[in-house]
């Protein structure tokens, strides 16, 4: 694998599973010493047991990052750890409830919002003060296609999502000149945690969903990993303000 991230620290949130693991073992394999963050412990200590036995370096923290006092915390914490911070990757997210937006229910969206929007201005607010005053770097936020059209039935994911591409241009634009980089990478249907949760409640749910998908399937993490990889490294220092849609072609049509 080329070394895109060699030397670099990267703190990826979401790191337990799915996206985000598949994203902390493929910087690791690029060369980068990864934090791994997220709510689940356990998983992040599976994370990062993946990449040493891979013989890469990486160490866990857990943090709610709808807690700005804990997101604080995480970067601080990763700085004393590694000694810097040069790229993000901004991914701890949930679904939500299926439910249209009259009947959502207030206390699912407050919770959406908390962990997917205002989770991703926490992590850019301080990951940012550090870059500004450390020669710049380079984030990554999750966001969905579902930040890029509509979705139907999840009206606090979408909004979240579509939240997640607005903050990550107009951050992008004031920090242009600072020598930090941020993008969003937009994901289509994944086969992570979280939507295999959608299948066991919904039974079909991948194969209706995959019929949608220009390409006829579902991604899986490392396809999304390998985005976020290239978007963090320094073969993507052009690019800053956008949105990448990693989707099969659901977006195109």
């Amino acid at each position: 694998m080329t070394r895109q991230c060699q030397d670099k620290v990267a703190l990826v949130t979401g790191g337990a599973s799915g996206i985000g693991r598949a994203s902390a073992v493929a910087l690791a394999g690029a060369g980068a010493t990864v934090m791994v963050a997220d709510r689940n412990h356990d998983g992040c200590e599976e994370t990062v047991e993946l990449i040493r036995a891979a013989g890469g370096s990486a160490a866990v923290h857990a943090v709610d990052v709808a807690s700005e006092t804990e997101v604080e915390r995480l970067v601080a914490e990763t700085v004393a750890t590694f000694g810097r911070l040069d790229l993000a990757f901004n991914n701890a997210g949930v679904g939500g409830t299926f439910a249209k937006t009259a009947d959502y229910p207030s206390d699912d969206w407050d919770r959406v919002i908390a962990v997917n929007l205002t989770g991703v201005w926490y992590c850019m607010k301080h990951e940012i003060r550090y870059m500004l005053d450390h020669g710049g770097g380079a984030i990554v936020n999750t966001a969905s296609v579902a930040g890029l059209v509509g979705m139907g039935a999840a009206p606090a994911y979408t909004a979240a999502k579509h939240g997640v591409v607005g903050l990550t241009r107009n951050a992008a634009l004031e920090y242009a000149r600072n020598g930090i980089r941020i993008n969003a990478v937009c994901p289509g249907l994944v086969r992570t945690g979280m939507t295999e949760g959608a299948e066991a409640a919904m039974p079909g749910f991948f194969d209706r969903l995959a019929k949608q998908e220009p390409v006829g399937r579902v991604a899986e993490p490392e396809e999304i990993a390998s985005a976020v990889v290239w978007l963090l490294s320094d073969g993507a220092s052009y690019m800053t303000g956008h949105a990448l849609a990693v989707d099969g072609g659901y977006v195109a049509r």
